[in-house]
C-alpha cells in the first residue's frame, strides 16, 4: 500500500525504484494497469488474513490480533495518502 499511494512522491526524491517502477518495467505495464493489480494483491492480503483468522491454528490467538492489528494499522496509514511520510496530511 504504501508503494501504490508514494509512489510519485518517491520517483520525484529520487528515491530507489518502487514495486511500481518494477512491475511496470518487467510487464510493460500502464502505471494505471500496475495500481489496479496491486490493489487487488491488497483486496486479496486482507482476505487471506480474514479466512486464516477463522481456522483453528497452533499459533495463540494474542499472536494473530498483532499481525491483524499492524495490518490495520498499515491500512490506516496508507489507505488514500502517505499518512506516514506527509506530516501535514489528514494523519
Amino acid at each position: 500500500m504504501d508503494d501504490i499511494v508514494g509512489h510519485e512522491d518517491e520517483q520525484e526524491r529520487g528515491h530507489v525504484a518502487s514495486i511500481i517502477e518494477c512491475y511496470m518495467k518487467e510487464y510493460g505495464a500502464s502505471k494505471q494497469e500496475t495500481y489496479i493489480k496491486f490493489q487487488k494483491e491488497v483486496t486479496n492480503a486482507w482476505k487471506d488474513i480474514n479466512k486464516e483468522l477463522f481456522r483453528p491454528t497452533e499459533v495463540p490467538m494474542f499472536v494473530l490480533e498483532r499481525v491483524l492489528n499492524l495490518a490495520r494499522v498499515i491500512d490506516t496509514l496508507y489507505k488514500e495518502e502517505d499518512g506516514y511520510t506527509n506530516a501535514k496530511g489528514k494523519t
